[in-house]
């Protein structure tokens, strides 16, 4: 019989202590009783025998010895030392009995594995210190003995070669020990995603971008060329519905890159994409900074490369709507891959907007200087290359206000050009900035008055926020507007009649200077009627009507008077100011109360008038009297009431100084028709509109500004003003106008140097403006009217006046004529003398316009210049005693009818202060007067008389 141990039936266990390697509930080997006294160096090593599980009964007949010493306790050289081999060498079954006859060590005890036994035989144990033993062993305690990794191992491999010996039944048998469980997270921790899952959503994020973007370059094609030859047009209609112009026809001629010049090549890529031949089709951080800079407010960026530009020009369309801008991404990126950067940028300068209805490098060439692409200097790339980005606002001709920042913008490309090594710093150092020429080019449908009401019209538009210029460029509206057609051709008429007729640019070569616009609004509504741009908006590109460059002159001077009245505001020594308070007119008298530094202006000519009445003043045009009104009111509330009447806050050079009232502002023509015909509307403010309605596929397609009108300043302010400019018609520097043949009022104005001379006038049904200018054909520059049509100097009584006169009659021949009923400051009959004793001096000399040219001194932020002109038409008359009744210095008071239609003047007044005339104009039936004036009680009154009859 074979000696090997039969395998006992297992027994419950008890878990053993972590990293134990003895499988738990395997039965001790049977063999023979140990010996007492045995030495610790013979007894076998315990780490070779199968461990007890806790609770296990040994096999009957093997009782364990007392005091035998633990061979677990062996030191680690021995157990660590041969696991399957025996002493010879020779490996052994485990488990297996002896040989026979072979010798066994004395004092070695059986196990199951006879080779871990053999080893451990072989290596000699440490001596130790043995169990006491008397000590008995705690039953169930578990014997916790350290077991090398080796050791460990190679008792696990023989308990599970070993035939009919058990495995270990739990995770205690060869396993690492358990690993702890990791804490949960607490406090703030746990509002924090891990880095695993940070990690992972980027890795997602990543991914999902990545696969958008390869299924949108499949799924977006490179379309066909959008057809921009073939657009809608914009039709632009009169009132009644004819037509005014198109605006489809498109001025464009497509050239090969190598016919436009090298500068004006490179002064493109310097303004719009410098690295366009180093970097790819779009620019990341380009269009990340844009869309955070229009997030941000600091302006509506695009963010695109050259490559993106062209894309939208050429393939899409010009919406600014998401899904045109990933077609845009998406295009670019496979069209660069597709065509040379070559091919790109000639695309790109063939299809550019320029303004003037240029689309393309060749065309805006011959628009803005009549030469070809290829003979582009780097001035005149510069300055193209700068429209591209603006072209609306950096046509210096068109919009001479905005020269400033234009010029700021062609400064940017030339740097962008020497940075980028394509112009020297010595060439760039002797470049001046290229005035354009002032004829638009080619007649693309938009010569005559056509060109100009659509700018107009286009600017409205914009300014007003109803459209956008990229709405406008897609086309298909039908546009309609307030302008009168027949009004409009009777202001080309007058024009032309009164001014163009007369001109012999051959003969005279300041004939050639000479530029006209107007406009007239309709009081009771804000619609503009009729607006004269220039001679014709191919030949002159300049829309007269609307520039702000040209000084308003005295037809500013109503603003102050009519701010005097509405503030209640009195003269330096207290005096009310009405139409007869009396100031000083003597020419450069020093204006009082200032404290912003010394200033005197001129009178015109040099008059000096003494003392004299605002109504005279103003009929008259007296600087210095109109000073010192300002600085009487306050300049500030003067430029208050000066809005209020309706001139933009942005005016330029609309500053709170005395000079203020001389007219240094530089409003337009379209501007100063708005605010005069607050006037004629009793104070009555309806802010002007050019457009009745805008539809497309025949709906309306925009909201327009609602209509409001408010009362902006009193009835008696605005009245009172009325009843003082009905003077200037009658007896004043504008007697021209009477031939309007209805009751008028108006002012007449002459820029600095007169270089412009205005009028601006009304009826109670219309308010029309009109100025004269001077501006060199060739430099832009501003030039003085002096020998126009043969004459000294054009003042604001000679032609625009009377182009406004024969505008008016012919505008209103199918509106019977309409009286002015007015309600005039309270007190202003009467007539308000200086503290101080008043002078009876007269002019010295026979003119009595004014300007605003040389002066001692002035205050700072200001421009003073000439402000008015006119027909000379009187001077001051000698004083009269009491009793003696003279004529009113406003209109003909009295019952027999205005003198325009032939009545007789009668006295306005008595001067023991008597009845004035009841009626408004000469006999009609208006509700107070604002003509007669009052006879000066026991004292002396400078009068008007004139020295030709009024209609003359």
């Amino acid at each position: 019989m074979s000696d090997e141990p039969q395998p006992q039936p297992k027994q419950p266990t008890e878990g053993r202590p972590t990293g134990t390697p003895e499988a738990a509930g395997t039965p001790e080997a049977a063999g023979p009783p140990k010996t007492a006294g045995t030495s610790e160096a013979a007894k076998p090593t315990e780490a070779a025998k199968a461990p007890e599980a806790t609770g296990t009964p040994k096999a009957s007949g093997t009782p364990k010895s007392a005091g035998r010493p633990e061979a677990a306790r062996a030191p680690a050289a021995a157990r660590e030392s041969e696991a399957a081999t025996g002493p010879s060498g020779a490996a052994r079954t485990p488990g297996s009995a002896p040989a026979p006859g072979t010798a066994r060590t004395p004092g070695t005890a059986r196990t199951p594995d006879t080779a871990r036994t053999a080893e451990m035989a072989r290596v000699p144990e440490a001596p130790r210190t043995p169990e006491p033993a008397h000590t008995p062993k705690a039953a169930h305690t578990p014997r916790a003995a350290y077991t090398s990794p080796a050791a460990a191992a190679a008792a696990s491999a023989s308990a599970a070669e070993a035939p009919g010996v058990p495995q270990a039944a739990g995770p205690a048998a060869g396993a690492k020990a358990k690993r702890p469980k990791r804490p949960k997270r607490t406090g703030w921790r746990r509002i924090f995603p891990t880095w695993r899952m940070v990690l992972g959503t980027l890795l997602l994020g990543a991914a999902l971008v990545v696969g958008l973007f390869f299924v949108g370059y499949s799924m977006v094609k490179i379309p066909p060329a959008n057809a921009l030859a073939t657009k809608q047009s914009n039709v632009y209609l009169y009132a009644d519905g004819t037509e005014i112009a198109r605006d489809g026809t498109v001025n464009r001629e497509n050239v090969d890159l190598s016919q436009i010049s090298k500068a004006a090549q490179h002064a493109v890529l310097a303004a719009e994409d410098r690295d366009f031949y180093t970097e790819s089709a779009i620019d990341p951080k380009a269009m990340i900074r844009a869309g955070w800079n229009t997030a941000t407010g600091k302006g509506k960026q695009s963010g695109s490369t050259i490559t993106q530009q062209y894309v939208k020009n050429y393939y899409l369309a010009q919406e600014q709507t998401v899904t045109r801008k990933v077609k845009e991404f998406f295009i670019a990126i496979k069209l660069d891959r597709e065509i040379s950067k070559d091919d790109i940028l000639e695309g790109y300068l063939n299809t550019s907007y320029f303004g003037r209805n240029a689309y393309g490098m060749q065309a805006a060439a011959k628009a803005y200087y009549g030469v070809d692409a290829a003979e582009l200097t780097p001035a005149q790339g510069a300055y193209l290359a700068a429209l591209v980005n603006a072209p609306s606002e950096y046509d210096v001709i068109a919009h001479p206000e905005n020269r400033k920042a234009a010029e700021a913008r062609w400064n940017y490309v030339l740097d962008g050009m020497v940075g980028k090594g394509w112009l020297s710093r010595a060439d760039r150092t002797g470049l001046k900035f290229p005035a354009p020429k002032e004829t638009s080019g080619a007649d693309t449908g938009m010569s005559g008055q056509r060109g100009y009401l659509v700018t107009a019209i286009k600017d409205y538009l914009r300014t007003t926020k109803i459209a956008t210029p990229e709405e406008l460029e897609a086309g298909g509206y039908r546009i309609t507007t307030t302008l009168d057609r027949k009004k409009q051709d009777a202001f080309v008429d007058a024009v032309n009649d009164k001014l163009m007729d007369k001109l012999d640019p051959k003969d005279r070569k300041a004939d050639t200077y000479v530029r006209a616009g107007g406009a007239a609004v309709e009081p009771k509504t804000g619609n503009v009627l009729a607006l004269y741009g220039g001679i014709d908006y191919v030949k002159q590109y300049t829309n007269n009507a609307t520039r702000r460059d040209f000084q308003v002159g005295s037809t500013f001077k109503p603003f102050v008077f009519t701010s005097a009245v509405e503030n209640e505001s009195e003269t330096q020594d207290g005096r009310r100011i009405t139409p007869n308070t009396i100031y000083d007119g003597t020419d450069q008298r020093p204006v009082q109360g200032w404290s912003g530094g010394s200033y005197a202006p001129e009178n015109e000519d040099n008059v000096d008038y003494g003392d004299i009445s605002v109504r005279s003043a103003t009929d008259k045009s007296v600087n210095a009297v109109y000073a010192q009104m300002a600085v009487d009111v306050g300049p500030e509330k003067v430029e208050q009431t000066a809005v209020d009447l309706g001139l933009p806050t942005d005016t330029p050079d609309l500053e709170p100084y005395p000079s203020i009232a001389l007219g240094t502002a530089t409003a337009s023509v379209l501007d100063m028709a708005e605010a005069y015909a607050t006037l004629a509307n009793h104070g009555r403010h309806g802010t002007y509109t050019m457009i009745d309605k805008v539809t497309k596929n025949g709906a309306d397609v925009f909201d327009l500004p609602e209509r409001k009108t408010s009362q902006v300043i009193s009835r008696e302010a605005a009245d009172t003003t009325t009843s003082v400019l009905r003077s200037v018609v009658q007896n004043g520097t504008a007697t021209a106008a009477l031939a309007a043949g209805r009751p008028a009022a108006g002012k007449t104005g002459t820029a600095e140097e007169d270089t412009a001379a205005w009028f601006a006038g009304y009826t109670p049904d219309l308010a029309t403006v009109v100025a004269v200018m001077g501006q060199d054909p060739v430099t832009a520059a501003h030039k003085s009217l002096y020998n126009v049509m043969g004459l000294p100097r054009i003042n604001g009584g000679g032609a625009p006046t009377e182009i406004w006169a024969q505008f008016t009659k012919n505008a209103l021949k199918d509106t019977p004529p309409t009286d002015f009923t007015l309600q005039i400051q309270e007190g202003s009959e009467e007539t308000a003398y200086p503290s101080a004793e008043p002078s009876r001096g007269e002019p010295t000399e026979e003119d009595d316009e004014d300007d605003t040219g040389g002066q001692n001194s002035q205050s700072p932020g200001t421009n003073q210049g000439q402000t008015d002109g006119g027909t000379p038409t009187g001077t001051t008359g000698g004083t009269t005693t009491g009793g003696t009744p003279t004529t009113g210095g406003g209109d003909t008071g009295g019952t027999t009818g205005d003198t325009s239609t032939g009545g007789t003047p009668t006295t306005g007044g008595t001067t023991d202060g008597g009845t004035t005339g009841d009626t408004s104009d000469g006999g009609t039936t208006g509700d107070t007067t604002d003509g007669g004036a009052i006879g000066t009680p026991g004292g002396t009154f400078p009068q008007l008389t004139t020295r030709r009859p009024l209609d003359e």
